[in-house]
């Protein structure tokens, strides 16, 4: 089945699955609302602060695209949806923890306004509701995959902290850290939309597919962003990966390109957190003269294309290819 072509005319964007999700969405946010609750008033004070934040809620919008996408007629894939971005939000809350962050979605984080204590323990409530969520429509495959996503991603985040700093990490392992802290939740929405609908085995897999390569390349764009876009566009503070000695895919192809004396700045700066006022622009200079931000996005459009070509088991419709956009808006955001 060929992939249907988009209008390459204009920007990518998710404004068509938005749309077509616009009414099981409602449902979604009156759940987030309702869940986020709690007579203890920092909880809601709290997580309120990010969750209205904004966000584009691509997570719980493809966790409803893809049960409507495998003919779902029920209520349950608005509590998994839910499910999902209080999985998200719970993690967000914790990385600006651990990564020191002050800016989330162009705001002051809610560890800058609130502390870290409070945000690691808000973090845990939020965890505990989607837990609630997740076992409502009483399926254990669907139990099964976002329990075990819950998991990854928490070991994705732990892999992460083991390599910060660590510029023996390759390409593989740095996927591996992709793979898990992010992709994980990407395909554990996507999958669980089929499973709810019924969908046989090989279509929820190809919908865990999709999931997992558009999360990959959404990693791969925020990594190269880190390091290409402005501090408006991107909504977080720029250099944040370099600041921290995140080692990602750009440091990991420019260290690999680098001269000897190339090769120590990176190890001055990433390994040792050795880094003056001036650093961050020449980190920027050597990315941009070893075009590792270019190969970045190239290998985020190779990854893309796996995600698109994997919901081809599904009939061409509008939702598909909405679906496919939004694959290119994750791409393009920020370029």
């Amino acid at each position: 089945m060929s992939q249907p072509v988009r209008d390459n005319h204009r920007p990518a964007s998710i404004d068509a699955l938005s749309a077509l999700v616009a009414d099981d969405m409602q449902a979604v946010n009156a759940l987030i609302i309702e869940k986020m609750q709690s007579p203890v008033a920092l909880i809601p004070q709290l997580a309120s602060h990010l969750i209205a934040a904004g966000g584009k809620r691509l997570r719980p919008m493809i966790t409803i695209a893809a049960a409507l996408l495998s003919g779902y007629r029920g209520a349950d894939h608005a509590k998994l949806a839910a499910c999902v971005e209080f999985i998200h939000t719970a993690t967000l809350l914790h990385d600006d923890v651990v990564d020191e962050s002050n800016l989330r979605r162009g705001l002051a984080s809610a560890n800058a306004v609130f502390g870290n204590k409070p945000s690691v323990l808000v973090g845990d409530f939020l965890f505990s509701r989607a837990f609630e969520l997740m076992v409502e429509p009483g399926s254990l495959e669907v139990l099964a995959i976002l329990s075990r996503a819950s998991a990854v991603i928490a070991e994705g985040e732990v892999l992460q902290l083991v390599t910060t700093n660590d510029l023996s990490t390759d390409e593989d392992k740095y996927l591996e850290v992709i793979g898990s802290k992010t992709a994980a939740l990407f395909a554990a929405a996507a999958e669980v939309g089929g499973v709810i609908a019924g969908r046989p085995a090989e279509d929820n897999q190809a919908l865990a597919r999709f999931g997992q390569e558009l999360g990959i390349a959404f990693q791969l764009i925020d990594d190269a962003l880190d390091y290409a876009a402005s501090q408006a566009a991107l909504g977080k503070t720029v250099g944040d990966d370099f600041r921290e000695g995140k080692i990602t895919l750009p440091i990991i192809l420019a260290y690999a390109k680098g001269s000897e004396e190339e090769r120590v700045f990176w190890r001055r700066t990433m390994e040792d957190l050795e880094q003056d006022d001036s650093d961050l622009a020449k980190a920027q200079k050597l990315i941009e003269a070893h075009g590792t931000v270019a190969e970045t996005v190239e290998r985020a459009r190779q990854r893309g294309e796996i995600a698109k070509q994997a919901l081809n088991r599904f009939p061409d419709s509008p939702l598909r290819r909405a679906l496919c956009e939004a694959v290119d808006f994750a791409i393009e955001r920020g370029h």
